[in-house]
């Protein structure tokens, strides 16, 4: 079973983080049979944790989880943060299969995404 955890940093502001859940739900109802579940999760603010969310996904039977750090640099969270988590991850279940995705920012799509949402704009 393949899971996808998009890690977020997480708000003060709880809308903020409905607004990451919905994003979770429309990923989710758009990758089809890739993956058999989404969940967003986070580092500060909110939950779940992303150590939760790596333990619910491989209690409930995932053998391999695809990170997507939701993030446009590659700061503290990207570069220190969530690989501590994911290692603790590792430690806890050494026969599971984690993989980290590029932070989004780091995505090529990115420069297309800029590029359409400023077309949109003068349109």
């Amino acid at each position: 079973m393949k899971q996808l955890l998009i890690a977020v940093h997480g708000s003060r502001r709880e809308s903020s983080n409905d607004e990451l859940r919905l994003l979770g739900d429309k990923v989710s109802a758009r990758v089809g049979v890739a993956f058999d579940g989404v969940k967003v999760a986070f580092l500060e603010f909110a939950s779940p944790s992303v150590e939760t969310a790596l333990v619910d996904f491989f209690n409930s039977g995932a053998t391999e989880v695809v990170v997507l750090p939701y993030f446009l640099s590659a700061g503290n969270h990207v570069v220190v943060d969530i690989p501590r988590e994911i290692n603790k991850a590792v430690d806890q279940w050494p026969d599971k299969n984690i993989k980290v995705l590029p932070h989004f920012g780091a995505l090529d799509e990115m420069a297309n995404f800029i590029a359409l949402a400023c077309k949109n704009e003068t349109n």
